[in-house]
């Protein structure tokens, strides 16, 4: 049965798509159109809030959440997408812990090229912590652009002298700005989403606007000193052009001392996950992130864990991501 799915998937994701130049808002519609076709879980409830100066979603378990926290940063191309994009895989990491999760709403590209978002990422990680949150109850966890948020957030709170998070889950990450992965040219065509065209369109020339590639922010996989990171876990699909990504991202993790789990799945897209529900390699995959954050989060139900000091607001009616 899993082959027919992967087969159906990769299928499904080859179907015609607009040619020619399109506008950044006809992109952000298609994607949310996209990815409102995911599978939420039950038995999780959202709200509305703000985390540093950003909106976030704030997302827990309907019952008993345990004392710990994912900082969970959405897909999108730098570009695109929103807590409510990916409320399918943060719904179910928090199904699957029992952890409450922050969805932050960062700035995106083009109006606010690098390094808006990681500012962004880094103030709502500041909030928690001034908040009272111990830093060894909470996780980043992210995918694609978000996936690489949780490395250079990561780096960012390291050079700012900040305690670090107790565990990364990057979920297919984009690390590397340059595209210089052979997966780049490996996977050319066996990937049913992206091109090495379209990705230079958009990272290169929205998100980067101009700068370096060539920097740690933009593209740790090739450029960072990941010394000093915290445990984490890179997942992706043998059938995307950004493999590479994680693969040398791993590689210099564990050159440099830190533990990293590479985690690569056969015959699936990029961002698998997100397809919980029909593929089941995408549930085993966020089963396994789900056992790595448990073990990794420092939770226990008698040791008092702060909250965020933050106004709540009813999400509306209308929201069709809104669970209770």
């Amino acid at each position: 049965m899993s082959k027919q799915q992967r087969a159906r998937l990769d299928a499904m994701l080859r179907q015609p798509r607009p040619q020619g130049p399109q506008s950044v808002e006809a992109f952000r519609d298609r994607f949310k159109a996209t990815m409102d076709q995911m599978i939420i879980p039950g038995g999780i409830r959202t709200t509305r809030t703000t985390l540093g100066d950003r909106p976030a979603l704030h997302v827990e378990p309907d019952d008993n959440p345990r004392p710990a926290t994912i900082l969970y940063f959405h897909g999108g191309g730098w570009v695109a997408g929103s807590p409510h994009t990916a409320l399918s895989l943060t719904g179910h990491l928090v199904a699957k812990t029992g952890f409450r999760a922050y969805s932050l709403d960062y700035r995106l590209a083009p109006e606010h090229p690098l390094p808006a978002a990681i500012d962004d990422a880094l103030s709502a990680y500041r909030a928690l912590l001034d908040s009272g949150h111990d830093p060894s109850a909470i996780a980043f966890a992210g995918d694609s652009a978000g996936g690489g948020l949780t490395v250079t957030t990561c780096l960012a709170a390291r050079d700012a002298g900040l305690p670090l998070p107790a565990a990364i889950v990057a979920f297919s990450p984009s690390l590397d700005a340059t595209g210089s992965g052979e997966s780049m040219d490996t996977k050319a065509g066996i990937d049913p989403i992206f091109t090495r065209e379209y990705l230079e369109e958009t990272i290169a020339s929205l998100y980067l606007a101009g700068q370096d590639p060539h920097q740690p922010m933009a593209s740790p996989a090739l450029c960072a000193d990941p010394t000093g990171l915290p445990p984490m876990l890179l997942q992706a699909g043998t059938n995307e052009v950004l493999l590479d990504d994680s693969t040398r991202m791993a590689a210099r993790a564990r050159d440099a001392g830190v533990n990293v789990i590479l985690d690569i799945t056969a015959d699936v897209p990029h961002v698998f996950q997100s397809y919980a529900g029909v593929l089941d390699e995408a549930d085993q995959a966020l089963e396994r992130a789900a056992l790595f954050l448990t073990q990794h989060i420092r939770s226990s139900d008698s040791r008092h864990t702060s909250t965020v000091s933050v106004t709540f607001q009813r999400d509306s009616a209308s929201d069709p991501t809104a669970r209770r």
